[in-house]
């Protein structure tokens, strides 16, 4: 039996994705093993979002390739697809598949294996396994039955992206958007449901593009994206087992009046929004290609909040992007202040091959950039510091999810609805949601004790 290793890189699509790849090697007989040991097939799942990605992902199958020469070290993903070429030039690399055919990876692998010549080289840029994806495309759909999670699982339902953001590489690494099927994304649900997962999350590349694009039996072609979504979050509301449903990163325009309304209406949705911002400057935002000013953005934050009390409503903020000043930079501090987000996840601007950001003038150096994230950093510590601190003296669902260590103490870690960290005694562990009264804040958890078992 050959042992196969995998080591994933990126976002919670990308992890969705290796499980998939991951179940499919496990079906067929492989032998699933840690990354650090010695395996006959190391299969990574890259990233390219920066250039700190690509490098990593460059690592991992350097790594992989120095544990076992013999092995054959597969690299799947992002970096293949946005520079097949540095795919192919990499000796460490035996097989190259990009952001298409990965429900194939197994059949590839074993004709690899047989050394079939009839088959194109699995390296070159011809083939079926570096697609061109900058044309329309079908959704490739990957089914799971778990994930490398305990209590919560990802989604998939969407993949691609149109918007072509002017720093950002993932069109060129994912392709257009394109669509899953309305009764796959249930079937989905419901193996998952019955695998145990209480929390899903459903998420994609541009989730606010579902219903967009092509679908793999042509479902999602209405172009009605707020109905489509809607619908999908519904149905899967309705599915026995899960208790919670989340949501991956939103777009400003997707949230109209109807649109949230009708989100506050699924009890079981959780009051926790990702808004996609990039930064608190219109002039930078528009230098982004980004389609919303300061203003819009703020109205959205205020509809969420008329709709759900207290949401956890949070952010990602690109720093020190192309020409970006002084100013500019404290109107970012000044906007995320007015907005209070419960939490901002802070990026260093990193320059990508093929966008339009890439050739602009005013390009900053990197002490600037660390110098301004690590500002927003301790701005965004606060207010999460501050948005936990509301729930000290109140009863809340828990989700556990497995035990940590904090000062010397073990304790039961799950989250809030909001997505709150929390901790319990030990004796309360256990994959089960509990009401908590917290009477104590450790930095941003929340620490409690069980008021009574629902």
């Amino acid at each position: 039996m050959k042992k196969v290793a995998f080591h994933n890189l990126g976002c919670k699509v990308n992890s969705y994705e290796l499980d998939g790849i991951s179940q499919m090697f496990q079906k067929r007989g492989y032998e699933i093993v840690e990354f650090a040991q010695k395996a006959d097939i190391y299969i990574v799942n890259t990233c390219t979002v920066t250039n700190i990605a690509d490098h990593k992902s460059r690592q991992m199958l350097n790594r992989a390739k120095a544990a076992n020469p013999d092995a054959v070290v597969v690299a799947v993903g992002c970096f293949v697809q946005n520079d097949p070429e540095a795919a192919v030039a990499n000796d460490s690399i035996d097989i190259a598949v990009g952001n298409d055919h990965k429900t194939e990876l197994v059949d590839i692998v074993e004709e690899y294996l047989a050394g079939d010549e009839s088959l194109p080289e699995r390296k070159t840029l011809g083939g079926r396994t570096i697609s061109d994806l900058s044309k329309k495309c079908t959704y490739e759909d990957m089914t799971i039955s778990r994930t490398s999670e305990h209590t919560r699982a990802y989604m998939k339902i969407q993949d691609g992206c149109d918007q072509f953001c002017s720093y950002c590489a993932i069109p060129l690494a994912r392709g257009r958007v394109r669509s899953r099927d309305r009764e796959s994304v249930l079937s989905e649900a419901k193996r998952l449901a019955g695998s145990g997962y209480r929390e899903v999350v459903i998420t994609g590349i541009h989730l606010s593009s579902y219903g967009l694009g092509e679908s793999y039996n042509g479902f999602a072609k209405a172009g009605n994206t707020n109905e489509a979504l809607l619908s999908v979050i519904e149905q899967v509301s309705t599915v026995a087992g899960i208790d919670r449903i989340r949501l991956g990163s939103l777009e400003p325009r997707l949230l109209t009046d109807e649109f949230v309304r009708r989100l506050s209406a699924v009890d079981k949705l959780c009051p926790h929004f990702h808004l996609s911002l990039q930064s608190g400057s219109d002039s930078v935002l528009k230098r982004m290609n980004r389609h919303y000013t300061t203003e819009e953005f703020l109205e959205k934050t205020e509809l969420l909040r008329s709709h759900f009390e207290h949401p956890a409503i949070t952010t990602d903020i690109i720093v020190g992007f192309p020409g970006e000043t002084g100013e500019e930079f404290e109107e970012t501090r000044r906007f995320l202040d007015k907005a209070d987000l419960y939490e901002c996840h802070i990026f260093k601007y990193s320059r990508r091959k093929g966008t339009a950001a890439d050739r602009m003038q005013g390009q900053l150096t990197d002490a600037v950039k660390s110098a301004r994230s690590a500002i927003l950093i301790e701005d965004s510590n606060r207010r999460k510091r501050d948005f936990a601190r509301y729930y000290l003296g109140k009863e809340v669902e828990v989700l556990t999810e497995d035990t940590e260590i904090v000062d010397g103490s073990e304790y039961t870690v799950g989250y809030t609805p909001q997505y709150v960290k929390a901790m319990l005694p030990v004796t309360q562990s256990g994959q089960i949601t509990r009401i908590l009264c917290f009477d104590k804040l450790c930095d941003t958890m929340l620490i409690g004790n069980p008021c009574e078992t629902p």
